[in-house]
C-alpha cells in the first residue's frame, strides 16, 4: 500500500501540521513503509494454539485481581489534633456563623 502526497497533507492538515514541499516526498516514503510494515505483520497467520508470551517460567500462576482495603500504619485518632466517634473534630469558620442580633 502506498501513500500519496495528498493523503499526507490531509493526516497533516487533520493533526494541525505545518508539511512543507521539501519534507513532503520524505514524509510520503516513510509512511508508505510504515503501511507496508503493518501489512507484513497482518500477513503472519495466527494460530489458536499459540500461548500469549508471559515472561518468567510456565509455572507461574497470576494472582487474582481483588481489592482489598489497605491498613494504615496508624490510626487517624494517633496524628488527629481532635478526633472524636470516628470524626475529625474542626473548629467552625465565623463567615458561616449567623450574626448575633
Amino acid at each position: 500500500m502506498s501513500v500519496t502526497d495528498e493523503d499526507v497533507l490531509k493526516i497533516a492538515r487533520l493533526a494541525e501540521l505545518d508539511v512543507d514541499e521539501e519534507t513532503l516526498p520524505v514524509l510520503t516514503e516513510q509512511m508508505s513503509r510504515i503501511l507496508e510494515f503493518v501489512a507484513q505483520i497482518g500477513a503472519v497467520p495466527a494460530s489458536e494454539s499459540a500461548k500469549p508470551f508471559v515472561p518468567g517460567p510456565d509455572a507461574v500462576r497470576f494472582r487474582p485481581d481483588e481489592v482489598k482495603p489497605w491498613p494504615l500504619a496508624f490510626g487517624p485518632s494517633e496524628f488527629a489534633p481532635a478526633f472524636k466517634a470516628g470524626f475529625f473534630v474542626v473548629p467552625k469558620l465565623g463567615q458561616f456563623e449567623e450574626p448575633e442580633a
